[in-house]
């Protein structure tokens, strides 16, 4: 204490050089005063101990940063193939507008067109331009072509872009009755060329079309046709209908309050038929959005495992840092380092991970989004945006929302150590063994334990709309809780080990060594093990949530495609679109054909029931009315009718939660220009619409619209009729050519593989929090080995030899890795059943059944186990290549 009062008097000297030294045993009993460093020094300091870190651990650092640079390349990546795709094809479906201020639509796809003339007479009117929209089949099995039918007279004030230029210079060309002028996209598609020809399907017959010319000014990557309106009615028999009415208003009229006006007229002399609306409100921007909302939100929320994960892995390499260097950290500040300034030294090692892996993430996220929109499209395998070809737009808002999240995650990975840190007091910190003082404040279970309540009350809670905003939030919740657990659960675990492995030993004469110190050092250093756990705990259990919902998708997918497929064949006509179909004439053909025991048929169509939504899937089928669950796959129960005999309609999940559905009620559905009132009877399942499905008796689908065309065919053959006599049969008819025919097997895995390519992004998460987890374990089992030295050296000293501090290690990699293995089933068991039973069915309206993945888990932690433990024997061998010697000398 005397020396700490004659201080003062000299402080010329104090500034010359350390005062009190700890190196000479000599520690401060209270605080000594020091002159703080000066700005210059303090910025030689900092650069000087960021630099020394990283070439002390560059593994540790490039790991880190590796983490948080896969998770923004990931995230920024998907947000700009998202983007693109989104904005293209919205543009896509504006360009189809062109200028007009209102549109009138149908519930159905199509309406009467004796509705266009009361519209172009309004006073309020310019122009109004008949429009007539058409997916055309191609034979072979093709994707439909997109036709529009136009009149060439009126269109040129709305949609001029449409108008198409001969290639004979004609003019009148534009009026042929078989003219077809497609845009250079569509050309390059079909292969093909001015004056050559293309064959369309109409029902079971083809019909040809001309090409006369271009669309020059089409968007990029639009596949579409164009031709006369008459010649369109006429050839695809669509005579008197039309699909929209585009208005140009005269100059002066206030848009929204015609609007308005026209849809009120509508409503009550049409109810139920028309909707009005603007080419770019918001109901339209809704609609488009809505297809794929819910899917692009769930991969770039995917796309954010990788850096919460990286979150962890900054926390792990901060905290293991900040552990080493404490002593170092408490002498810098007797010789004047403030706490502020430790603190933010902390702080900016951890920032600067975080930015290098941010500016690493923004590069690599765009050449990844440039790459798989110029490879493979711009949805991803999920097929929502076809037919547009969006190209990489660098947006940089999001470029640096995501740079900043990067950078937040490192910082919010390192403030835990960084405060611990700063708080330590200098005195303390200063002796050996202190490293499980500093660490047990992060064994506090009360903060673990109230994230994992408040987690599971937000996966009680609805969506947002409909996004599963307090699902996700419930999911990091969880991950932040068990994380934060590990450390009690690490001590628990290897406390009550060593105790029984102490009783088991008590009796022998000699104890094993390996073992003995091996958990005995992890029962009394559980801190440190549980900073250890907390990359694989992470990594781990993420990859287990993941891995158990896709196979659950995909099994729950596959029973019900074998559910849904229960006859022996299935035949429709071969090509995509809406003009190809059966006619009542070959439906009796196909039940009259050699071997052919039962047949039930299908129609397919769309409507509208709301302007803001996609429309809805209607599925006209042969149902028995006292067995409708061999047609479907039913949720709940079903409902038998009371008293009004009302048509029956089933409602799947996805549309009985996106419009508030349920059995019992009544469902009024557009059908030939009426809202026809159905007695909603079931729930069924439907894994192939996202957008809603309503099913209904083909008996009154035709009694209510006199449409008897099928769009598909269910085939039950005859006892001891093979499969290939039945369809040599089929393709006998005179029709037979143009008919596709499969087996339930063959459409199972068409359907599976598709299921896999919409998927794939997914996957590639899975592998990349595989990999990461790798990663975290080599790092950190590294770190704590290279720090522990000096601890194997005095192990040395006391007769313990090489061999046995390796197996030490082996089994200490092996003990920490199993237990987080473990604990990351358990917690990824956990998050699995957020993301089935409350993420899934928020974002895509289906329920599922669990499945576990036991082969790819087990092989996961297999390697987790084998990584940690071949990583600690390597490091083990590097920290005593020095010499027992040499190792205590540092120790001292």
């Amino acid at each position: 204490m005397g020396r700490g009062r004659r201080a003062p008097r000299n402080p010329r000297r104090r500034r010359g050089g350390p005062a009190e030294s700890p190196a000479r045993g000599r520690t401060p009993c209270g605080p000594v005063q020091v002159t703080p460093l000066r700005s210059p020094s303090l910025r030689t300091l900092s650069r000087w101990l960021l630099l020394g870190e990283w070439r002390a651990h560059p593994v540790r650092a490039l790991t880190a940063i590796a983490a948080i640079a896969i998770g923004v390349a990931l995230g920024f990546a998907i947000h700009l193939i998202n983007a693109a795709a989104f904005n293209e094809f919205s543009a896509a479906v504006q360009s189809l507008s062109g200028q007009a201020d209102v549109q009138v639509s149908g519930a159905e796809p199509l309406f009467d067109e004796a509705i266009y003339s009361r519209l172009a007479e309004r006073p309020e009117v310019a122009v109004a331009s008949p429009v007539l929209e058409i997916n055309a089949s191609l034979p072979g099995g093709q994707e439909p072509l997109k036709i529009v039918g136009l009149d060439v007279f009126r269109v040129g004030y709305i949609t001029p872009d449409l108008i198409g230029a001969p290639a004979s210079g004609e003019p009148g060309d534009t009026l042929a009755s078989d003219a077809l002028f497609l845009s250079p996209a569509a050309q390059q598609w079909l292969q093909t060329k001015p004056g050559a020809r293309i064959e369309f399907m109409t029902g079971t017959e083809t019909l040809a079309l001309r090409v006369a010319g271009s669309l020059q000014r089409a968007r990029v990557g639009q596949r579409l046709g164009v031709m006369d309106i008459g010649a369109a009615q006429w050839r695809f028999g669509r005579l008197g209908k039309l699909s929209r009415v585009d208005i140009k208003l005269r100059d002066g009229v206030d848009r929204n309050a015609f609007q308005a006006t026209l849809a009120r007229e509508l409503a009550r002399d049409y109810p139920g038929r028309l909707r009005v609306g603007q080419p770019n409100d918001a109901d339209q921007e809704s609609r488009t959005s809505n297809m794929s909302r819910a899917y692009r939100v769930n991969l770039s929320v995917l796309a954010l495992v990788a850096l919460f994960t990286g979150a962890f892995l900054v926390f792990s390499t901060q905290a293991l840092s900040v552990m080493r260097r404490r002593s170092q950290f408490a002498l810098l500040r007797v010789l004047g380092f403030e706490r502020r300034h430790l603190l933010r030294q902390v702080l900016l090692e951890g920032a600067a991970l975080g930015v290098t892996g941010a500016l690493l993430g923004i590069a690599g996220g765009y050449g990844i989004a440039a790459a798989a929109l110029r490879f493979f499209g711009g949805d991803l395998g999920a097929g929502y945006f076809a037919g547009v070809q969006p190209q990489v737009q660098f947006t940089p808002v999001a470029a640096i929302v995501y740079f900043s999240l990067g950078i937040g995650v490192a910082l919010l990975g390192c403030a835990t150590p960084a405060w611990e840190a700063a708080r330590a007091a200098p005195a303390v910190a200063l002796k050996s063994g202190a490293d499980e003082v500093a660490l047990g404040r992060l064994s506090r279970p009360w903060p673990a334990i109230a994230c994992l309540v408040l987690a599971g009350v937000l996966s009680q809670l609805p969506p947002v709309t409909e996004l599963p905003v307090f699902g996700y939030l419930s999911i990091a919740l969880m991950l932040v809780g068990g994380i934060a657990l590990m450390p009690r659960i690490a001590a628990l675990a290897f406390r009550f080990a060593h105790a029984r492995w102490t009783a088991t030993t008590a009796h022998r004469t000699e104890i094993p060594a390996v073992p003995t110190l091996t958990l005995a050092r992890l029962a009394n250093a559980s801190g440190q093990a549980g900073i250890a756990l907390g990359g694989v705990l992470s990594s781990f259990s993420l990859m287990v949530a993941m891995a158990i919902m896709v196979a659950s998708f995909r099994v729950s997918v596959d029973n019900w495609i074998l559910q849904v497929l229960p006859a022996d064949l299935y035949a429709r006509i071969a090509s995509a679109g809406g003009t190809a179909g059966l006619t009542p004439r070959e439906q009796a053909a196909i039940r009259g054909a050699p071997g052919i025991a039962r047949a039930e048929f299908l129609r397919l169509r769309s409507v509208s029931l709301a302007p803001d939504r996609p429309n809805v899937a209607l599925l006209a089928r042969d149902i028995d009315p006292a067995h409708p669950e061999k047609s479907m796959v039913p949720v709940g129960e079903q409902v038998a009718q009371s008293q009004d005999r009302l048509p029956r309609a089933w409602v799947s999940e996805a549309m009985a939660d996106l419009y508030r559905i349920a059995p019992g009620e009544t469902l009024r559905l557009p059908l030939a220009g009426t809202a026809v009132p159905f007695f909603v009877a079931g729930v069924w399942r439907d894994y192939a619409r996202v957008s809603g499905a309503v099913m209904i008796e083909r008996a009154d689908y035709v009694r209510l619209t006199g449409d008897a065309d099928v769009s598909d065919a269910a085939l039950w053959l005859a006892k001891d009729v093979s499969t290939a006599d039945a369809t040599d049969a089929l393709k006998r008819l005179p029709f037979g050519a143009t008919l596709g025919i499969e087996a339930p097997s063959a459409i199972r895995a068409l359907s599976l593989r598709i299921f896999d390519r919409s998927f794939a992004v997914t996957y590639l998460l899975e592998a990349i929090a595989i990999v990461i987890g790798l990663f975290g374990v080599a790092a950190t089992f590294s770190a704590q080995t290279l720090a522990r030295a000096r601890e194997f050296g005095m192990l040395r000293h006391i007769g313990v030899t090489r061999g046995q501090i390796l197996g030490i290690l082996a089994f200490e990699g092996g003990a920490l890795t199993a237990l987080g293995i473990a604990t990351g089933f358990v917690l990824g068991w956990a998050i699995s059943l957020i993301l089935v039973h409350v993420v899934n069915p928020q974002s895509f309206h289906w329920t599922m059944q669990m499945h576990y993945p036991w082969p790819l888990l087990g092989a996961v932690a297999v390697a987790l186990l084998v990584a940690s433990m071949l990583t600690a024997l390597v490091s083990g061998r590097q920290a005593l290549s020095g010499g027992p010697i040499r190792a205590v000398r540092e120790d001292w």
